[in-house]
């Protein structure tokens, strides 16, 4: 059955969700502790795994007209207005650097440094570039994916000649995240804008997509920024408008990294490791010979692989001398999604065995029907988890009235707390400083559940929703 602990050296994720989650990071070969401290190494299964998801999001960029570019991975001092959590050179070989240089934090400043030199005209515009890179930020706490002083990550940053036209390619990246987490990761989001408090520095507007873990807590899933243009002025980037005269270029900027790994662990994971949805799954399918040195096993198996294979799954057969045990348990704890059993009497008999990780569900497949069928079995796999993780996030989500209700919904509970608010940053200080929640979005899809703020009783003026965050 599914629930049936396989993999004893796991810790529960009843009795401590933090040591659970660090323990299927490196057992199922994610990740390993590096060095130099902060740092990790993202191992070759991790790796397969952020590789895919950046083919499908690189892919989906490109239909909207992005192209990648790849920026220094030094920033001069001079350039950063402010500079926090970052590390920085001071020297090149034996001599001083007559000018401090920090690791990327973020790119918006060589972005604009590059366009104040490039851009002329409004023919050019606009210009729709990604990154993929690393970047290092000096964080004084640290946990593999989901904060590192390395990581992985895709940064997008567009001009444009309107600010019309940079709100509808903040808000077309927005969905583009939302769709990319629901229909790759099966993972439901909550679309919203962040409050002045929480949006990104010098940001007009930041929209983000929060998911909800199997801790009830708050996970920020990847982000959106409308600047303006108050970047372009700062670093002078200008172009010849239409009407001759010299305009300033509405910005934007929206990422997501290596955290979606996280995310999928916490969303999806059990106290056999790692659940992966198919998109994103290095393995899809795994073949396993059941007595495999029996007469016909083995070619057998090998030619159900090489059949899964043509039908452009990502498919492995495991003949090892392994035991079955060991080999169930193992692939068990890295995720994939099916697995293809097929014994003698199974060969004999026209068919084979389909298992399902996420559920443990078993399905009797005729050999003539494997490639439809277990494509088929892939979709219900990935509905399957989606709508698991879909009841998570609505049955922990609580309506409160009142500061006092919210304070205790979130002790007795977790999970998100919807309220209205009256949009004063000294409610926002409140609600953290005695429920222990800070800010997640102001939804896009909004409801009306009051008149007032239930922290201070003016007139409410958004809803909101609040949570205890990664």
């Amino acid at each position: 059955m599914a629930n049936e602990k396989k993999v004893q050296s796991i810790t529960d994720i009843e009795v401590d969700f933090a040591q659970w989650y660090t323990d299927v990071c490196r057992k199922a070969e994610l990740v390993e502790y590096a060095s130099v401290k902060g740092f990790t190494i993202l191992r070759p299964y991790g790796y397969a795994i952020w590789e895919n998801m950046q083919s499908i999001m690189d892919a989906e960029f490109k239909k909207t007209g992005h192209v990648n570019v790849a920026m220094p991975v030094l920033i001069p001092e001079s350039l950063l207005k402010r500079a926090p959590e970052c590390a920085w050179v001071t020297r090149g070989g034996n001599e001083k650097l007559e000018e401090r240089l920090a690791f990327r934090p973020t790119s918006e400043t060589m972005f604009c440094d590059h366009w104040a030199n490039i851009l002329q005209s409004y023919r050019e515009l606009p210009m729709l570039y990604n990154q993929w890179c690393s970047v290092i930020r000096w964080e004084k706490t640290t946990r593999p994916f989901l904060r590192s002083r390395e990581f992985w990550w895709q940064e997008g940053h567009t001009i444009h000649e309107t600010a019309e036209e940079a709100i509808r390619e903040t808000e077309q990246q927005l969905n583009c995240y939302a769709d990319f987490y629901e229909n790759v990761l099966a993972i439901p989001v909550v679309k919203g804008r962040k409050t002045d408090k929480e949006k990104f520095a010098g940001a007009e507007a930041t929209y983000t997509v929060e998911c909800m873990m199997k801790d009830r807590k708050a996970l920020q899933g990847a982000t959106s920024h409308y600047f303006g243009d108050k970047f372009s002025r700062a670093y002078d980037v200008t172009f010849t408008g239409r009407d001759n005269t010299i305009q300033y270029p509405h910005q934007t900027s929206w990422g997501s990294t290596t955290r979606m790994i996280g995310a999928v662990i916490m969303t999806h994971g059990d106290n056999n490791g790692l659940v992966l949805p198919p998109k994103i799954a290095p393995i899809q399918v795994l073949v396993l010979p059941i007595a495999q040195h029996k007469a016909g096993v083995l070619e057998g198996a090998g030619a159900l692989r090489d059949r899964l294979k043509a039908a452009g799954l990502r498919v492995k057969m495991d003949d090892s001398d392994n035991s079955m045990g060991w080999k169930c348990a193992e692939y068990e704890m890295k995720g994939v999604p099916l697995r293809v059993e097929c014994g003698p009497r199974d060969l004999e008999n026209g068919q084979c065995v389909l298992v399902r990780r996420y559920d443990g569900e078993k399905i009797v497949c005729p050999l003539e029907d494997l490639e439809q069928t277990v494509k088929a079995q892939l979709e219900l796999i990935h509905k399957g988890m989606y709508d698991k993780a879909r009841e998570n996030l609505l049955s922990h989500t609580y309506e409160a009235h009142s500061l006092e209700e919210a304070k205790e919904l979130q002790s007795k509970n977790g999970g998100f707390i919807k309220t209205m608010w009256c949009g004063d940053v000294e409610c926002e200080k409140r609600m953290k400083d005695e429920a222990g929640m800070s800010s997640r979005c102001m939804p896009l899809e909004q409801e009306d559940l009051d008149d007032v703020c239930p922290i201070c009783g003016k007139p409410a003026k958004k809803m909101i929703y609040w949570g205890v965050a990664y």
